[in-house]
């Protein structure tokens, strides 16, 4: 079955977010094993011009579209240089996802963190990705070797920058393996210690992240005061950071997905209707990129319903099927489990809400995690200290 015009298989083997640390990595003189992929398909260590210390912020909902459209609210990331153009989020295009592709080099079907929320399989629960703690273990869970542990390994100082309340939690440990963790407190700090750290060594890799503008955005939604003002507070962020760079050094600035407004009358409400978890023991996923996990023997019941039901809402398709699309990149046999028996990933701007199930995540205003355009593309911006210019 092959994807709606509307919806996109990343680029895993050309330009995602899984290319990024390799490329570093390459430009540091560190070859990163990928299974097959290039070593350096985006051309990073040509574009990163002989750096010897390089920081990657990954502004979280920092979609590239929203970039283009908000030029005027953020003139530093306008300006500055586009080696490759955008690039793709992984599938689903959400944050766990695409923060463990972006650490391990690695689609998801590789490295085994497939959804916000997934089934942990042989039990009858779900694991929501940015609530772990170590349950399940992180290293068994996630076992692929990240970048950052080759990288350390080849004797470069190896660092990752994000907020205190993060330090220590499974994704944490899933993603940044390898890496010493530096918790900030705020956006002054994650700037501060973001430039400290590149100066911890001859060779130094350093990984920031910033969460506050997606949060934002699922909240208060993307036309709304309070993003425009969240990403003109971005903007200055990279512009400290720039001013700032050692002569040897480079900043990458990318995201980990895009984002979309949805409105009321674009939002299915599954609890309100019962033919679609009718045979459903688990609801996983989010309310773009829905995972079903049906009662043995029903997968074949529930896929034609949802088909019916849903329509051309969602692109709705049995695991195998999904599996074969592409959309995961290859998928190791021992991690198809964690793929819902029916997959759905929510077309235009329509979202598969769960009001009674997950009332939080229902009242947001703004999301992600489907294969729309807006959703996928992400930025990769490059400033260069005064040497390699």
């Amino acid at each position: 079955m092959t994807l709606p015009a509307d919806l996109q298989r990343p680029a895993y083997e050309a330009a995602t977010l899984a290319d990024v640390l390799p490329g570093v990595a390459a430009a540091l003189g560190v070859p990163v094993p990928r299974g097959g992929l290039p070593p350096d398909p985006l051309g990073l260590a040509a574009a990163l011009g002989g750096a010897r210390r390089v920081a990657v912020l990954l502004v979280d909902g920092l979609g590239a579209d929203l970039v283009r459209a908000h030029a005027d609210l953020a003139p530093t990331l306008a300006a500055l240089a586009a080696p490759a153009g955008d690039i793709s989020a992984p599938c689903p295009s959400t944050t766990p996802v695409s923060l463990t592709t972006l650490g391990t080099g690695l689609p998801p079907g590789s490295h085994g963190v497939l959804g916000f929320v997934t089934a942990v399989p042989g039990e009858e629960r779900t694991l929501n990705h940015v609530q772990w703690a170590d349950d399940p273990d992180p290293a068994i869970w996630q076992p692929r070797r990240s970048v950052f542990e080759h990288v350390a390994a080849a004797g470069v100082e190896v660092t990752a920058v994000a907020p205190y309340a993060f330090a220590g939690s499974g994704l944490t440990r899933a993603a940044y393996r390898g890496a010493r963790y530096a918790g900030t407190v705020s956006a002054g700090d994650l700037a501060a210690v973001l430039l400290q750290s590149l100066a911890t060594g001859p060779r130094t890799l350093v990984y920031g992240y910033t969460a506050e503008l997606d949060l934002t955005g699922h909240v208060r939604g993307l036309d709304s005061a309070s993003w425009r003002a969240q990403l003109v507070l971005v903007d200055r962020l990279v512009e400290q950071v720039v001013a700032g760079l050692p002569d040897d050094a480079a900043l990458l600035v990318t995201a980990d997905h895009g984002m979309l407004d949805v409105p009321p009358a674009t939002r299915v409400d599954l609890d309100a209707e019962p033919d679609l978890t009718e045979q459903v023991r688990l609801l996983a996923g989010e309310p773009r990129a829905r995972y079903l996990h049906t009662v043995p023997g029903a997968e074949d019941d529930v896929l034609a319903r949802w088909r019916e039901i849903v329509g051309d809402r969602a692109w709705v398709a049995g695991r195998d099927e999904a599996i074969a699309s592409g959309v995961f990149g290859p998928v190791d046999d021992g991690l198809a489990a964690r793929i819902g028996d029916v997959v759905a990933l929510a077309r235009g701007t329509w979202a598969l809400t769960a009001t009674q199930q997950e009332p939080g995540p229902s009242r947001l205003v703004a999301y992600h995690g489907s294969l729309t355009a807006t959703e996928l593309a992400i930025p990769l911006l490059l400033a260069r200290g005064r040497a390699l210019r």
